[in-house]
């Protein structure tokens, strides 16, 4: 008997957007939570507000706090992260089996140099292709 491991992503704005703009976010739908900081559920408020008005989705928005290590905060100045993707990855310190969702090159860098799983919203499509899964 296999045992299916819950699957969790932590969304930046990105994915949410252009899988919106595809209207393909039901694809997240595959995933067992969609977490989604406060700061970036703003963000793609103001950029695509209906998109989190989708009541087929079970997005889950997440309060976080912005990890204060000074090894986290340099990386943030080094590679200037925007404050949604600071949160997303403060997120993925509790979550860190989850899949952080991102297209920004610089957040995706800072991701893997804290060791955590990455995909963008090609990621997104390409999984739903070879699942067969439709949107």
């Amino acid at each position: 008997m296999t045992i299916k491991a819950a699957l969790s992503v932590v969304c930046d704005a990105g994915p949410i957007i252009h899988l919106d703009e595809l209207d393909c976010l039901s694809l997240l739908n595959d995933f067992d939570q969609v977490l989604i900081p406060s700061k970036v559920w703003q963000e793609v408020a103001h950029h695509r507000h209906g998109a989190l008005k989708n009541s087929d989705l079970s997005l889950q928005q997440v309060d976080v706090i912005i990890c204060s290590h000074p090894p986290f905060q340099s990386l943030v100045r080094s590679l200037s992260l925007d404050i949604g993707e600071q949160a997303a990855l403060s997120l993925m310190q509790n979550h860190p089996d989850a899949i952080f969702l991102t297209d920004d090159a610089a957040a995706r860098l800072a991701a893997f140099t804290l060791g955590y799983r990455v995909h963008g919203t090609i990621g997104i499509l390409l999984r739903a292709i070879t699942r067969k899964q439709q949107t």
